[in-house]
C-alpha cells in the first residue's frame, strides 16, 4: 500500500479561527433575539463544527430548527467571517502549513480539503493566504449533510480525487488525514484512512488515544516517516510514533 493523499481539515488545522467563530455565533444569537453562548457551550464549541453546534444552541433555546433556517443563518455567519477577516492586517495561519504543503508537493502527493465550514470561508483564506492553488479537492459544508464523525466528507473528497485523477485510483485507506479534535479523528477512521492529530485545539494525550500519529504541531510531521509506514504490508499491525 502506497501514500497517494493527503487531507486537511480546515479549522484548527490550517487557520486558527475559533475566537472569531465564537463572537459570529453570539451575534447571530443576539440578532435572533436570544441569549449569548455560556462559558460551557463556548467550550464545547472545540469539539464540533458550526452547523452542528450551532443547530444545539438554537433547540437548547426552544428553536425549531429547519434547514432552510439553517442554512440562512449559515451563510449570514459566513457573510460575517469574510468581513471580519477582511480587517485584519495578517490571517492568523497555524505555523508550519506552508512547510508541511512543501513535504507534501516534493513528495508529489495529492491534496484535498474536508470542512464543515461553507465554501466562502474556505476559498478566502486559501486565496488570501496563496493556498488555494495546492488543493485540487475541497469539500464544504455545502456539500455534505452530515457533519463529523460522520466521515461523509473524507468519503467525498476521495470521490473526488479520483474524478480529478482516475489514474491514480485513490483508495480511502491510500490517504492520511490532518485533524484537530477527537470528533475530526472518528470521522476520518470511520472512512478508513490513517490519521496525523496536530495538538493545536486539545491536549497531545488525548488526540494520542485516537490517532496513529500525534505531533504538537504541524512543522513536526515527519511524511517521509508515514510513507514508510504506508509502504508497510499491514499498516494496521503498526502503532507508529512521531
Amino acid at each position: 500500500m502506497s501514500l497517494k493523499a493527503v487531507l486537511f481539515d480546515f479549522n484548527g488545522v490550517i487557520i486558527k479561527d475559533g475566537s472569531i467563530h465564537i463572537q459570529l455565533i453570539d451575534d447571530i444569537l443576539v440578532q435572533e433575539n436570544l441569549q449569548p453562548q455560556r462559558v460551557q457551550e463556548r467550550q464545547a464549541f472545540l469539539g464540533i463544527g458550526s452547523r452542528a453546534y450551532l443547530q444545539n444552541l438554537l433547540k437548547s433555546r426552544g428553536r425549531v430548527v429547519t434547514e432552510a433556517y439553517m442554512m440562512q443563518l449559515l451563510t449570514r455567519k459566513a457573510q460575517a467571517y469574510v468581513l471580519e477577516f477582511e480587517k485584519l492586517e495578517k490571517l492568523p495561519l497555524y505555523s508550519g502549513i506552508e512547510d508541511v504543503i512543501f513535504q507534501i508537493r516534493s513528495r508529489h502527493l495529492k491534496m484535498a480539503l474536508v470542512s464543515d465550514a461553507l465554501s466562502p470561508e474556505i476559498e478566502m483564506v486559501l486565496t488570501s493566504a496563496k493556498l488555494a492553488e495546492y488543493f485540487s479537492v475541497i469539500v464544504s459544508g455545502d456539500d455534505i449533510s452530515s457533519n463529523k464523525p460522520n466521515p461523509e466528507g473524507y468519503l467525498l473528497a476521495v470521490d473526488r480525487l479520483n474524478q480529478v485523477y482516475p489514474e491514480l485510483d485513490i483508495q480511502a485507506n491510500e490517504c492520511l488525514v490532518i485533524e484537530h479534535t477527537p470528533m475530526g479523528i472518528q470521522a476520518a477512521k470511520r472512512a478508513q484512512m490513517q490519521v496525523v492529530g496536530v495538538a493545536n485545539t486539545y491536549p497531545f494525550h488525548m488526540l494520542q488515544r485516537q490517532a496513529n500519529w500525534t505531533i504538537d504541531y504541524l512543522i513536526d510531521l515527519d511524511l517521509q516517516r508515514v510513507q514508510e509506514v504506508f509502504a508497510e504490508k499491514d499498516v494496521k499491525s503498526i502503532v507508529p510514533e512521531c
